[in-house]
């Protein structure tokens, strides 16, 4: 692909991100259930933390593209390692993470995970663009753009401690309002719960795997960064 191209697709994801986080995080907090926003706001969701992390992600990928496009290739190969690193590590996964997790917990019991009183809240289209367009997004980024994966190990460490980070505030939510994020935690047992922590983050490392598969699969051979 043209880097032009890729440059105008990278600039109208970042916008659409963009858009989504903005949306999502402007609905009127006192239309809320009281029992969404006990602490910790929108931020207490991996869905939103992705929006703004896929955000992040195509905004870097665009600088990149630009910096291509008016030869400043020195600048760019370090916007293009930092781009490259988010993709692999934390926007293919998260982001399959959150669209799998979700539509499966959601088909097998919505109010696990997605309570039937956010419906009068949360638009339709804004529920499927946070958990159902993300997925679609990665794939295409697969398709579009070559990425170089850091080392094995570098990689699912940096993996480890977003996951370890995010579980970490989900504990510290519920030690400060005695409620679970998300629905489906206050069914568990401590032991359950750490089972699903634990499968969890095995399933998040299994789309790492999965994303540099496709990554090689497509683009072949990629020397790894250090």
């Amino acid at each position: 692909m043209e880097i032009s191209t890729l440059a105008t697709y990278h600039c109208l994801a970042f916008v659409w991100y963009f858009f989504i986080a903005y949306s999502i995080t402007h609905v009127r907090m006192e239309e809320w259930p009281s029992e969404v926003f006990l602490y910790g706001g929108q931020w207490k969701y991996l869905t939103v933390l992705n929006l703004v992390l896929q955000a992040v992600f195509y905004g870097v990928s665009f600088l990149a593209d630009v910096l291509r496009l008016i030869k400043k290739l020195r600048c760019a190969k370090c916007v293009i390692s930092s781009r490259d690193l988010l993709f692999s590590v934390l926007a293919f996964p998260v982001s399959t993470f959150v669209s799998i997790s979700f539509w499966t917990l959601y088909t097998y019991d919505r109010e696990l995970v997605y309570p039937k009183s956010l419906d009068g809240i949360i638009p339709f289209w804004l529920n499927h663009a946070m958990h159902t367009a993300v997925l679609p997004f990665a794939l295409l980024e697969i398709l579009v753009t070559p990425h170089r994966y850091p080392a094995k190990k570098k990689g699912l460490i940096l993996l480890g401690f977003f996951a370890f980070m995010y579980i970490s505030w989900v504990l510290w939510i519920h030690s400060v309002t005695a409620e679970w994020v998300y629905p489906l935690f206050a069914l568990l047992t401590p032991a359950g719960l750490a089972a699903l922590f634990a499968g969890s983050l095995t399933i998040i490392v299994s789309f790492y795997n999965f994303g540099e598969f496709l990554n090689r699969m497509i683009w072949g051979e990629s020397k790894v960064w250090f």
